[in-house]
């Protein structure tokens, strides 16, 4: 051992990092954000050339990532393979397998473009999850070759995030990890050895020398729209500043419905498409610049890439809108620091694996590729024929490929026939004989599958104890005028600084509101408006309604009329984000949820927005065509989501009409879009009235909660800028509604039905399966019910090994729904879903007749799952305060009932 690491102060970058080692362990690169309490510090081995990269900055969760960089020059699915089976087999940590997915339009697009942009020599070019003709031939041994030529300790960099002490991550990595490693031999690279991607032709840099375009084919009976995919040749991956500049341009062109590109295409009656994204891809020698145009009509399919051109050579001759790139420069900045406080370094993971892969070895580039900050100040002083340059040179002067997804009715046919004659083919093949000799090998294989994986391997690893976790501290109370009237959930509490200071405001309001302070440079405003009013023939318009509440025109409280362009400017130049919603996290659908972010001095222009975006928005005719437009044009693609059809057909058999579970489906929505589209031509005036009736019914005192979630102590007058909703008087709040208020009588007791949904669009099949369950979040069966779904749910669980594991599904996944009183196992992409259900069937009544045993350890694994979960779940301080809202608010729970949850987890027993 040489020395012991300290933490010193971070070096400027003109300072020379002096030499400090730990064991084999020398530091590389140590630096700390000006504008974050994040420092970032790259550890190699001499002996192993293994490296670690530690982002240390406060967090009650820690997370780690291995970044190996591999490249496949074929389409056999090795790297993605492999993906699936490390965690189940090193020497330490035992093996499993995969399925995928190939006729869908974004994976034929892709592909395309990749064979179109890439020479054969290129592993750039290649499906690296493999193609199902290669995967069906894929041996164990190739894999095996795969995974000795590039999972190697010097081709291996851990990615620890979070706060953890350096010295225990090196004393691991010394004491515990390089022994093992050198005992292998593997003490540095061989001397063929070639870093992927950088010293192999993958770094050829492609040329487009002219625009390519290209058509592809998906399977789908509906040929009404299709997508557009477009790439272009960027920058230098190194250069941070212009591709921080492309980033921005994407956004000006295409985020919101002020945004030029959404204007042109988007916002119209008869929409071009619904839906347009500017990213880019890094590669080895340049960044890939993509457009995607989804639900194009396709009379437009063929044309839109020139039509986009133009449009971008009209918008460099008219010049930059630079107030409003000025509004969106501030707006991207906050929201980087809004990320950076709910997330710390983990913000900076991607650019880490970047630079694993593609920067200097001993992590030099990281410091400038962190330098966000920077960035955003240089570009605020950029002028607007700097930013028309940019256009021009890499969206307009570039060559480009352009590659048309169109649906086909004929290909859907003939891949069903294709697939029906290979099975019979290969069944005549093999014969009898041979089936049976390969029945043999998979069962081998599974028996080897399913060897017990080492005890003292899986005891070595405590469940966490609850105690350890550092909880962010929420502190809450609330302005409830009918807190002491019978049947109120009130907060029975000591009192708290928080108690003192809204008690201090000596502001009236008549009305609900909740206040939950976590410390943060952030506040966020939320309505929560109960649906229970809305009738069931107006439930179907709340997607257009929600769709539309950010992009209408208004009259806001003192009178000033805004069209619905200056609306979103506005808010764009005053918040961090906004977001309306049914429910919250998946939960609570049958209330309407409107929230707006914004800096800690901006508390009372939000409240006045949200006040005016609920009573002040005014329903047009031509608005609210352009938003139904898009919904209706947005359906064709949905309904090939095998997962979203299966889910919106269960919930149909489960909730009645009147549910907003049921009204917000891919089932529902097919048939009340295109009929609100209709009344809307006809009788315009009617329509508008529907609309503002359901404004008038999601209003009403008794079922209007406010939340205040963020520094609640740092605004001098919480309850003040209240008193503009004039409107609301004291009123006993009604229960929130509840989706178990709205079960069909299937749904109350789910049993003995089946329905079976057929998509010619997806190869793979889905399955939901429901069985009644617990209706109480205070339940004291739920520790243990938790605990039993995360034994068969987690990830090497029961489930997983026999589902998963033997290749009869890509995933499952066990759902406790306590507000629906229902519980559920949802199948995803298997080659026949009911197999997995039946096998998922045995497997529960293995571990219930005894057949299959459940050990202490499996229940460990479990327990230690849901610590995770239930931390990460409110491991930020919005989290914290938004889980705060939802314990005491919806579910009558204590505010800290996670950690109480966590303690009945820890000692339920088997």
């Amino acid at each position: 051992m040489v020395a012991t690491v300290e933490q010193p102060p971070s070096p400027s970058s003109n300072t020379k990092l002096q030499p400090e080692s730990y064991g084999n362990f020398d530091l590389t690169q140590r630096h700390k954000l000006d504008y974050a309490d994040i420092s970032v510090q790259k550890w190699v081995s001499r002996e192993t050339g293994l490296s670690v990269v530690h982002l240390d900055y406060e967090s009650p969760i820690v997370k780690g990532y291995f970044v190996v960089t591999t490249e496949i020059f074929n389409d056999s699915g090795c790297p993605h393979t492999l993906e699936h089976l490390v965690f189940h087999g090193s020497q330490r940590y035992p093996y499993n397998g995969m399925q995928g997915r190939q006729q869908t339009s974004a994976d034929l697009a892709t592909l395309k473009i990749q064979r179109l942009l890439y020479p054969p020599s290129s592993a750039y070019r290649s499906e690296t999850g493999g193609l199902m003709e290669a995967l069906r031939v894929l041996t164990a041994q190739e894999i095996r070759s795969y995974h000795a030529s590039y999972y190697v300790p010097h081709n291996l960099c851990l990615i620890v995030a979070g706060n953890v002490s350096t010295t225990d991550l090196l004393d691991v990595l010394q004491n515990k990890i390089e022994p093992n490693i050198l005992e292998h031999g593997q003490n540095g690279a061989r001397a063929d050895w070639k870093r992927p991607f950088l010293e192999t032709p993958s770094k050829e840099r492609p040329i487009i020398e002219n625009v390519v375009k290209d058509v592809v084919e998906f399977p789908e009976k509906d040929e009404s729209v299709g997508e557009l995919s477009i790439t272009l040749i960027g920058p230098e991956p190194g250069d941070h500043l212009i591709r921080k500049a492309i980033d921005m341009l994407g956004t000006y062109l295409t985020r919101g419905p002020v945004a030029l590109l959404n204007k042109e295409f988007v916002e119209i009656p008869s929409p071009v498409s619904t839906f347009i994204n500017f990213w880019n891809t890094i590669r080895a020698s340049f960044v890939a610049l993509e457009i995607y145009f989804a639900s194009v009509p396709i009379e437009h399919l063929s044309t839109l890439d020139e039509k986009l051109r133009k449009s971008l050579q009209n918008f460099a001759k008219e010049g930059i809108d630079m107030e409003r790139m000025r509004i969106l420069l501030k707006r991207e900045r906050l929201k980087l620091m809004n990320k950076l406080e709910a997330e710390g370094g983990d913000v900076f993971t991607l650019s880490v694996i970047e630079d694993i892969m593609y920067g200097a070895k001993d992590g030099s580039e990281l410091e400038p590729a962190m330098a966000e900050m920077k960035r955003f100040a240089e570009l605020e002083t950029w002028t607007s024929q700097q930013w028309t340059d940019l256009l021009t040179k890499y969206y307009i002067s570039n060559p480009y490929i352009a590659v048309q997804a169109k649906p086909s009715a004929d290909l859907a046919a003939k891949l069903e026939r294709e697939a029906k004659a290979r099975i019979e083919e290969q069944k005549a093949k093999l014969g009898p004989s041979g089936l049976q000799q390969l029945a043999k090998l998979l069962e081998d294989a599974k028996k080897e599958h399913e060897k017990e994986i080492p005890k003292e391997l899986l005891t070595s690893f405590a469940v966490p104890d609850v105690k350890s976790i550092r909880w962010i501290d929420v502190q809450s109370t609330r302005n409830d005028p009918t807190k002491n009237e019978p049947g109120n959930n009130a907060i029975i509490k000591t009192v708290t600084q928080l108690d003192k200071h809204i008690a201090n405001d000596k502001t009236e309001i008549p009305f609900f509101i909740e206040f939950d302070h976590v410390q943060s440079l952030f506040v966020t405003v939320s309505a929560y408006l109960s649906t229970a009013e809305v009738p069931e023939r107006l439930r179907p318009y709340l997607s257009v309604y929600l769709w539309s509440i950010y992009s209408l025109p208004m009259t806001r409280s003192d009178g000033t009329k805004l069209t619905h362009e200056e609306v979103v400017k506005q808010l764009d130049d005053s918040t961090v984000s906004y977001i309306a919603t049914l429910g919250v996290d998946g939960s609570f659908s049958e209330n309407l949820r409107m929230s707006i972010e914004v800096e800690i001095g901006q508390y009372e222009t939000a409240v006045a927005w949200l006040k005016d975006l609920i009573f002040g928005i005014e329903f047009t005719k031509d608005r609210l065509e352009v938003n139904i437009a898009q919904i209706q044009q947005d359906l064709p693609e949905f309904k090939r989501d095998g997962w979203r059809v299966s889910n919106a057909v269960s919930t149909g058999l489960l909730f009645n009409s009147t549910s907003n579970r049921v009204i917000s489906t891919i089932v529902s929505q097919m048939e009340a879009i295109p009929l609100l589209a209709k009344e809307l031509q006809e009788n315009s005036k009617a329509i508008i009235k529907d609309f503002q009736t359901i404004r008038d019914l999601i209003t009403k005192p008794t079922g209007v909660r406010f939340l205040v979630a963020g520094n609640v102590l740092a605004i001098p007058q919480p309850r003040r800028p209240w008193s503009i909703f004039d409107r609301l008087s004291t009123t006993r709040l009604e229960p929130p509604p509840f989706s178990r208020d709205y079960l069909t009588e299937l749904g109350k007791a789910p049993s003995k039905k089946a329905v079976v949904v057929t998509l010619p669009t997806i190869e793979s099949s889905y399955g939901v399966h429901t069985a009644k369950g617990l209706a109480a979040w205070d339940h004291p069966e739920y520790p243990a019910l938790r605990v039993a779904c995360k034994v068969l749910d987690g990830q090497g669980s029961m489930l997983w090994r026999y589902i998963r594991g033997a290749g009869l599904a890509y995933s499952t996944k066990m759902g406790i729904d306590l507000e629906s009183g229902l519980i559920e196992l949802v199948i995803f992409s298997a080659p026949d879903a009911y197999k997995a259900y039946a096998e998922g069937l045995n497997v529960v009544r293995g571990l219930t007749d005894g057949s299959i045993p459940l050990d202490e350890i499996a229940l460990d694994e479990a327990k230690s799952s849901i610590v995770y979960i239930l931390t990460e779940d409110m491991s930020t301080p919005g989290q914290a305060a938004i889980e705060a809202f939802k314990y005491q608010t919806f579910q009558s729970l204590p505010l800290d009932h996670a950690r109480q949850l966590l303690e009945k987890i820890q000692v339920s027993p088997r």
